[in-house]
């Protein structure tokens, strides 16, 4: 389907096409790269209309960045020619940043400051006079929900509630094209809802609205998909032209004497297997063909196929690297000779006890006296939204925050008294990007191993397990700044296990990472899980719940929820609701607890 196809969907035929909000004619754009020229954008053609949305996805790399910075007018095209609003990039920048709305991955707030004051600040940069801003104030503070909040300082507000303030910012001058750069990146699925409905809001009254993103699930409330790889624009299409191929592709798949993570890793070693996903009560397949591939005590159902079924099989069959399923089946185990986990009923040894943790924060308690334990081979998510106090609890865990009061014991040892010799078998990966940037991939790949006391023969078996595992070795002398954020995940993974941990903490690992290397990820977690690894994560990916043997849901600062994605889910199953998502669960758990606490107070 042409890149043009979806600008005329609804048309009259012969009629003229409608003016573009946007327009990318042979767009190309190149970056120097030390001594080498990347070519981010090669030719692309598009039209982006007025009164839509329009998603932007691709893998990492795929141009999605480079294309919202074109159409902000903050690059400039290395040939062909982009048109906002019927202006030219290359000479009416000024006038086209006065029109639109542009909102970066971190959209830079003022945290010193507060909400009210934080528009003002931009109200000011954008030249609004003290007349119209303060009818726009109001609408934009109403809109957001940030009305009782405009005196609280912008620091101390959730990671949702800041998203929406950098929106209300992005929307001061009412704009004629919104630009959306990932805006709900590390966002929990309560507020990434109410961030949609604002961009359907915008839509409705004429804007148009291009977004980038990494949940799939978000391409599905788009009118129209561009979908980019390698520079290229692969389709341009309403989401139903991406899923209709796919009629009778997608199965979910259920055995009732094997675990799901097993199952999983059965099916996606089959030959036709396009995609294997844990969810909800099974496993969801995509295959070449339409022949189920059952085995002995499968029981497999044809489901409706989603975007995201599009999304990978179109994506993987464009892969030029090596598959990584293969890579992943001849990977040796990260830890030799550990014993492999069969059932989560099988845990004997309990590697993490909370009992009645908390945290103050002055007369502020972050975290209330919660208790959970974690067993040895253990998937173990901690979830709840923006300000739940996960953060907190994960870094009392990993010893990075002193609680103060309760018990805390890690690896048999309590992190209050002996904080070192806990943290010794504990492998770590944060929320952002925690490398030393400006080192290269082996420079910090040869500084984890020395911190790790790693030395002589099994250091060098350590540096060249990591460069083989993560494919590292073609950036091994790249600055890690300058990797992809796909191979940074792979750096900063093989550096916690350079000294071979028994606990692996994992703070929202793959926040803004593509869906591919998604699955890779957790394939390799998965295979960690299986070695005996005990692996701790947070995520607001709700899918990749689905992954953990238990799970612990908090709000508040409390636990709402302990048990397994399925009791969890049967929490909140009704006639109404019979069969909820993970998802379905978050949000109505955490809305009910949090009603509850308002008519308390």
């Amino acid at each position: 389907m042409s890149a043009n196809t979806e600008a005329s969907a609804g048309a009259v035929r012969g009629a003229p096409a409608p003016a573009a909000a946007l327009e990318l004619v042979a767009a190309h754009k190149q970056f120097k790269q030390g001594k080498n020229t990347v070519d981010a954008l090669k030719g692309i053609d598009a039209r982006f209309q007025q009164g839509r949305i329009t998603g932007l996805l691709g893998p990492d790399g795929a141009g999605k960045t480079t294309l919202i910075r074109l159409a902000a007018a903050l690059l400039l095209p290395s040939a062909g020619q982009v048109l906002v609003l019927g202006l030219d990039t290359r000479h009416q920048a000024t006038a086209i940043q006065q029109r639109i709305g542009y909102m970066p991955q971190r959209f830079g707030l003022y945290e010193d400051l507060t909400v009210q004051e934080n528009l003002e600040l931009y109200a000011d940069l954008q030249g609004l006079t003290f007349a119209a801003r303060q009818q726009r104030f109001a609408e934009l503070l109403k809109l957001t929900a940030l009305g009782p909040f405009s005196a609280r300082r912008a620091g101390a507000l959730s990671g949702g509630m800041k998203q929406k303030l950098g929106l209300a910012c992005t929307l001061l001058r009412a704009p004629s094209l919104l630009l959306l750069d990932e805006p709900t990146v590390g966002v929990d699925p309560i507020s990434r809802r109410e961030l949609w409905s604002i961009i359907r809001l915008m839509r409705d009254q004429g804007v148009a609205v291009v977004v980038s993103t990494a949940y799939l699930d978000e391409a599905e409330q788009c009118d129209d998909i561009v979908l980019l790889h390698d520079g290229k624009v692969l389709a341009h299409q309403p989401p139903e032209a991406f899923r209709t191929p796919l009629e009778g592709h997608a199965f979910l798949v259920r055995h009732p004497q094997q675990r799901r993570r097993a199952l999983q890793e059965s099916l996606r070693l089959r030959p036709g297997v396009v995609d294997a996903l844990v969810q909800a009560e099974g496993v969801r397949v995509v295959l070449q063909g339409t022949a189920a591939l059952a085995q002995d005590g499968e029981q497999w159902e044809v489901m409706p196929p989603r975007f995201e079924d599009a999304f990978v099989s179109l994506l993987q069959n464009r892969q030029t690297q090596t598959d990584a399923s293969a890579r992943l089946q001849s990977a040796q185990p990260a830890r030799e000779g550990a014993p492999v986990q069969t059932a989560p009923d099988d845990v004997a040894t309990t590697l993490i006890e909370v009992k009645d943790l908390r945290r103050n924060f002055g007369a502020f308690q972050a975290v209330k006296g919660i208790s959970f334990s974690v067993g040895k081979g253990e998937v173990f998510g901690l979830l709840g939204a923006n300000g739940a106090g996960k953060s907190t609890t994960f870094r009392m865990l990993c010893g990075l925050l002193p609680a103060s009061s309760g018990t805390l014991r890690v690896a048999g040892a309590d992190l209050r008294t002996a904080g070192a010799s806990a943290r010794a078998r504990i492998g770590y990966v944060s929320q952002k990007f925690a490398l030393y940037s400006n080192l290269s991939a082996r420079q910090n790949l040869d500084f984890f191993a020395s911190a790790y006391g790693l030395k002589g023969g099994k250091r060098q078996q350590r540096l060249d397990w990591a460069f083989a595992e993560f494919e590292l070795a073609d950036y091994a002398d790249s600055a890690a700044m300058d990797l992809p954020l796909g191979y940074k995940q792979r750096l900063a993974l093989a550096c916690a296990l350079m000294h071979e941990p028994s606990i692996l903490f994992l703070d929202e690992p793959t926040s803004g990472v593509d869906p591919l290397a998604r699955r890779e990820f957790w394939q390799r977690i998965n295979h960690l899980a299986e070695s005996g690894v005990t692996v701790l994560i947070t995520t607001h990916f709700m899918d990749e719940a689905e992954y953990c043997d238990h799970l612990v849901l908090m709000s508040l600062g409390e636990i709402l929820a302990f048990g397994t994605p399925r009791e969890i889910r049967g929490q909140v199953r009704s006639a109404a609701l019979p069969d909820p998502t993970m998802e379905d669960a978050f949000i109505a758990l955490i809305q009910s607890h949090e009603a509850q606490i308002r008519r308390a107070a």
